[in-house]
């Protein structure tokens, strides 16, 4: 089960709006943390338990709810009814005496709401991101699992997110979870050293829940402000936790900071993606933005600069500029040349080369883009097209700017960007 079905039989039931919109609300907001305190009381062997039940429990809210009325808790009602699916399940199972007082132990706990024991990360959703970056984990599935287990992503979402295949995020997702059975991870909070060693997994992880909110994959929405929230929350959580008090993890809250500060002017009023040079700024979040300048002090403190912290000073320029002409986009350069040294992934030598078509032209971008060592990588990601598009469409060459923005338009993922470019596609003349 994943995401995908749970809005597919939302849509499809005759629940009132109030009813869909309040599931809707609960599986956007509550999932992660319904699929990890469920996984915290039954044991992280029974992830996918977890994960059905809680997918049971919101279609059950569907068929209920427009009856007797949405509960006064209705968080606390999808998690009650969930427990209580998983417990009929784990109730059959020949090792269940054995675990029965501790199960019966966290249950009781949970009705009486305390929180984890003083000096533990006290948040079972940062737990569940701890239990995905395990070292026994494949690196390339731990950000794939906690995508999935974080906000409820199918595989066609999470192959969205990491320019990969459906079938080989599915393999991914499998063989993570299979490697959590066969090495009985625990749900505990690590400790010292081992903590530290899983700290650039988590890192890693958050910094893509905050990507899929930032811009989304795919779906009726680019911007998911709630997902952005919910990593910056967990980050912050982390720098608060004495191992997790690391110069990363600050750079990495500065960067997620100041790009959320930006978050209530990239779409207008009807969701429709506004580029950066169209963006009201006087609509930036000034607190936020204040926020993500502390942490990035903070970051400072410790050695040689990562790939957040670069990242983070490239999100500082562009909030230091008071318009788009005045933005420092020598500095910007700068930094993205340390960072291909750091990461010289595609994407990262896709958004240099936007940056040298704003320093010496749209030619020198169109050049950049054909210099680089990975261009084939990204054959199937539309920003690649889109960002032609817009080169050839600056330099005149209104034709070939056509043939990139209609071959973006086959790849979006969401309505905001392909209502985009079918208006740039109508600029250059074609019909859509």
């Amino acid at each position: 089960m994943n995401g995908q079905v749970t809005h597919a039989r939302a849509a499809d039931s005759e629940a009132p709006p109030d009813v869909s919109e309040a599931v809707e609300h609960l599986f956007r907001h509550e999932w992660a943390k319904l699929v990890a305190t469920l996984t915290r009381i039954f044991g992280i062997e029974h992830l996918k338990l977890a994960e059905d039940v809680v997918q049971e429990a919101l279609v059950r809210a569907l068929q209920t709810w427009p009856f007797y009325g949405v509960p006064e808790k209705p968080a606390s009602w999808i998690l009650r009814t969930a427990r209580n699916l998983a417990l009929d399940v784990v109730r059959r199972e020949k090792n269940f005496r054995d675990k029965e007082p501790q199960i019966a132990q966290w249950m009781e706990r949970d009705e009486d709401g305390e929180g984890s024991p003083d000096g533990e990360i006290a948040d079972d959703t940062l737990r569940m991101i701890l239990v995905c970056c395990h070292p026994r984990i494949p690196a390339d599935a731990q950000a794939a699992l906690a995508l999935r287990t974080l906000c409820g992503f199918g595989a066609a979402e999470i192959a969205r997110a990491f320019l990969t295949t459906e079938a080989a995020t599915a393999k991914r997702l499998t063989r993570a979870k299979q490697k959590i059975r066969e090495a009985k991870i625990s749900f505990e909070i690590p400790s010292g050293a081992e903590l530290a060693r899983r700290l650039d997994g988590v890192l890693q992880c958050l910094y893509l829940l905050f990507n899929e909110g930032y811009k989304a994959s795919g779906g009726e929405r680019l911007v998911r402000a709630e997902v952005c929230g919910e990593a910056i929350r967990l980050a912050g959580l982390l720098a608060e936790y004495p191992a997790g008090n690391r110069p990363q993890t600050h750079a990495l809250l500065a960067l997620m900071l100041l790009n959320a500060a930006r978050l209530p002017a990239r779409v207008d009023g009807i969701g429709n993606l506004l580029r950066l040079q169209e963006q009201d700024r006087s609509l930036w979040d000034r607190g936020m933005m204040a926020r993500g300048m502390f942490h990035l002090a903070r970051s400072a403190e410790g050695g040689e600069a990562g790939v957040f912290h670069l990242q983070a000073g490239i999100a500082a320029c562009h909030c230091a500029a008071v318009d788009y002409q005045s933005t420092d986009w020598a500095q910007i350069l700068a930094l993205y040349d340390r960072l291909m040294q750091l990461d010289g992934s595609p994407v990262v030598a896709l958004n240099r080369a936007v940056v040298i078509a704003n320093l010496q032209g749209p030619a020198a971008g169109l050049e950049a883009i054909g210099a680089m060592a990975n261009l084939k990588a990204l054959d199937d990601y539309h920003l690649l097209h889109a960002v032609r598009g817009e080169l050839e469409m600056r330099l005149g060459h209104r034709e070939a700017a056509a043939a990139n923005f209609r071959r973006s338009l086959e790849l979006a993922g969401t309505k905001s960007e392909e209502a985009f470019l079918a208006k740039r596609l109508l600029e250059c003349g074609e019909r859509v």
